[in-house]
């Protein structure tokens, strides 16, 4: 059984690190370096745990990004 717990935490994880690299897609960041993508994670990381109000402006414009999926 602890075989199978690992499997199914290993499928998860596998299934996460896609929809995140789909994040990365639908941002148009796709052709972009790693190293770039990366220290820009990080920078938004540093920003956000210092600015709220950074947080909700990044915030709804994600959630228009992804309402407009149709379009």
């Amino acid at each position: 059984m602890s075989r199978n717990v690992t499997s199914e935490a290993r499928k998860k994880d596998t299934r996460d690190k896609i929809a995140l690299g789909g994040l990365i897609v639908k941002a148009g960041l796709r052709y972009e370096k790693r190293a770039l993508l990366l220290g820009a994670l990080i920078d938004l990381d540093r920003r956000l745990k210092s600015n709220d109000n950074e947080r909700a402006r990044l915030t709804s414009i994600g959630a228009e990004a992804f309402g407009n999926d149709g379009q």
